[in-house]
């Protein structure tokens, strides 16, 4: 059927439109539905059919045993007017889009059976149920006139209606003529069963609109998770280039400070003190990583407190093992034990107190909110943070190697970070905006409002 309908629906329609046919025309018995299936094979299929008791007050239901019609139906080129084969009432109601009545059944020109078979139909009306084609396909530009009668010409090409149904009733003999009061009320109940079709596809359509936007809801939320992974992702790899600048930035301070003091190589002479009495033992792979991870030590600067985990954890413990499989005296082993712990308090060089005391190149107020701002253990992103090292990096007294560019990749990472972190508020305002609906414009407004 173009029009799509559920098909106990469909045939729940057809039985109240023939059974208010019935009732209301007094010589009507017997009536049928038939279902005009999609172009191009416009198929026709009989949906039910019922019969009307004597007394005129109880409807039977069913289809005849025997009929071309019955499901699952005939095809247009099987019932469309041929030359060389009888014509047909339903050809004529489907291509003309215009009524048949049987007013007398011996001489009807459209008697499939009494042309072919010889046997006499009943006074009968059939009536074609149209609607608009524009109703069915909402002038979506949509060709779907390939249907053709055997002149090769398109049916109802220049036609704005379609045929969707075709309703027959059958009459007491003598009963039913051409233009007659029966045939104008038939007419017009197939104007309301037309109406009705449509108003169940429009059901059919909001409900399978509803389907469909709860999928590409659920597409649009896929979609907009994995953008929302992506920037999470690159948001940490920013975190990360920021905590690197600082590392460096600590190196250089380091080096500044320790320029004139006697601990300027305590960190280098502690591991080198270390890998000399790793050379001495029996060497080995366990030997061969220590000496790489203690070589490392040099390479990084973490805040004090990370940095004395990551001296525990890869070197100590190391240590720690080593000497339990190869024991050594009391003496080698105590001084490892101190080296180790001086690698830890090589980490609080920095801001050791004696040292910053001695360093006059800066005033004392900035000296403490530096140290205090690039030893600070820096667990999330803080702007304000980043703000005040980069105000602190604007001062030239500090006189690091690099000051200049780290201030100018600090200042472009953080302008990253902040674009990356309202990317990532927008993203999760358009997640609850698709699984929750929009709030009557509240959300855009919102995400507008901040834009701006």
């Amino acid at each position: 059927m173009a029009i799509r309908v559920d098909r106990a629906v469909l045939e729940q329609s057809c039985k109240e439109i023939i059974e208010t046919i019935l009732l209301s025309l007094p010589d009507a018995y017997k009536g049928t539905v038939y279902r005009i299936g999609r172009s191009p094979s416009m198929n026709a299929e009989r949906i039910t059919s019922g019969v009307i008791d004597a007394e005129r007050k109880t409807i039977s239901w069913g289809l005849p045993q025997n009929s071309d019609y019955n499901p699952p139906g005939r095809d247009w080129n099987e019932y469309r007017d041929e030359p060389g084969r009888p014509l047909e009432a339903m050809g004529w109601c489907v291509e003309m889009q215009k009524s048949w009545t049987s007013e007398n059944p011996k001489k009807d020109s459209r008697s499939g059976r009494l042309l072919s078979e010889g046997l006499q139909e009943d006074y009968h009306h059939m009536e074609p149920v149209v609607i608009r084609k524009k109703d069915v396909y909402f002038g979506n530009g949509e060709a779907l006139e390939t249907t053709r009668n055997y002149r090769g010409e398109i049916l109802w090409q220049d036609n704005e209606y379609m045929v969707v149904a075709v309703i027959k009733i059958h009459f007491q003999p003598h009963t039913i003529s051409i233009g007659s009061t029966q045939s104008k009320v038939i007419k017009r109940l197939s104007r309301s069963l037309g109406t009705e079709l449509i108003s169940y596809q429009l059901r059919r359509q909001s409900v399978e609109a509803m389907h469909q936007m709860a999928e590409d809801r659920l597409h649009s939320c896929n979609i907009l998770a994995d953008s929302l992974r992506n920037v999470i992702t690159k948001s940490g790899l920013i975190f990360s280039l920021i905590k690197l600048e600082l590392a460096s930035l600590r190196t250089q301070w380091e080096r500044a400070l320790l320029e004139r003091s006697d601990q300027k190589g305590l960190k280098a002479g502690t591991v080198a003190a270390l890998n000399e009495i790793l050379i001495s033992l029996a060497e080995d792979e366990q030997v061969r990583e220590l000496i790489d991870t203690q070589n490392r030590y040099l390479e990084i600067s973490l805040p004090p407190e990370r940095g004395e985990n990551w001296v525990r954890m890869q070197i100590e413990e190391k240590w720690n093992e080593l000497i339990s499989k190869r024991p050594l005296d009391p003496e080698r082993t105590k001084n490892i034990r101190d080296l180790v712990d001086q690698l830890k308090s090589c980490l609080y060089l920095g801001k050791d107190p004696n040292t910053l005391a001695r360093y006059k190149k800066l005033p004392e107020s900035l000296k403490r909110e530096w140290t205090e701002l690039i030893y600070r253990n820096m667990d999330y992103l803080d702007f304000e943070y980043l703000h005040r090292l980069i105000r602190i990096l604007e001062d030239p007294s500090l006189n690091l190697h690099s000051q200049s560019r780290s201030r100018e990749r600090l200042i472009r990472l953080k302008a990253l970070a902040e674009i990356m972190g309202e990317l990532e508020e927008n993203t999760n305002e358009v997640l609850r905006q698709v699984l929750n609906g929009y709030n009557n414009g509240a959300s855009s407004r919102r995400m507008s409002e901040k834009s701006n």
